[in-house]
């Protein structure tokens, strides 16, 4: 990875710019209340109510028939953007119980942010018009367990686990245990990288044009929780 994408990636994000952002855009920890912008947060709401669908078993499978194939043939108008981990675990659209062409989905082990990633998203709000982002991290990530395990990352995933150790550090000292802990910070961390990033999602953020929220999916109960 080149310095540049090192410093796009966000691994010299000042901590206080990130705080800052959470400051003014989160009011209280997991409220979905906590977006001033009344349409993101009802946005955010459909994913929450989404999710609570799936997780006690009452799903409703929308927007998959053929009804639906046939409407997005013209185009796609998702309504969020899930930017998550590759983990077959972890479906978006399944576990927030939507359908075909509702989410903008962007996964790498991890759910790890460089500028592949951030032109991913740039493509869904400036061009799709999308304005809520959601930051999925997961219980039992392996991505995060390997980077914080430490020790010799063979071939390409050494870049993965490279870019999960910013949150490794920020969990030491923390009570409770360190990969969960990391877990969570690293969904924190990534929504920070997206929310600050030039030249443009991080004016959008700034404009109120768009909300990034960090979220931890657990999978033992098939819950979100907002970060």
């Amino acid at each position: 990875m080149t310095q540049s994408a090192k410093d796009n990636a966000g691994f010299n994000i000042a901590e206080q710019e990130k705080m800052n952002y959470y400051k003014q855009n989160i009011k209280m920890k997991g409220d979905p209340a906590m977006i001033s912008d009344s349409a993101i947060n009802q946005t955010l709401q459909t994913l929450i109510e989404g999710n609570k669908r799936f997780a006690a078993m009452k799903a409703t499978h929308p927007n998959q028939g053929k009804e639906r194939r046939d409407e997005v043939k013209g185009g796609q108008k998702p309504f969020a953007v899930i930017v998550g981990c590759s983990d077959s675990r972890i479906p978006p659209e399944i576990l927030f119980d939507q359908g075909i062409g509702d989410l903008f989905v962007v996964r790498l082990a991890g759910n790890v942010v460089h500028d592949t990633a951030l032109g991913s998203v740039e493509y869904a709000v400036d061009h799709l018009g999308v304005r809520l982002v959601v930051v999925l991290g997961h219980s039992k990530c392996g991505a995060v367990t390997a980077a914080a395990k430490g020790g010799e990352a063979h071939a390409h995933i050494g870049s993965i686990t490279d870019m999960i150790q910013p949150a490794i550090a920020h969990a030491k000292g923390k009570s409770g245990d360190l990969i969960d802990n990391a877990i969570r910070e690293n969904a924190r961390l990534a929504a920070g990288i997206i929310a600050s990033s030039g030249p443009m999602l991080g004016k959008m953020v700034h404009e109120g044009k768009i909300a990034v929220v960090p979220a931890y999916y657990d999978i033992d109960t098939g819950m979100v929780e907002l970060l």
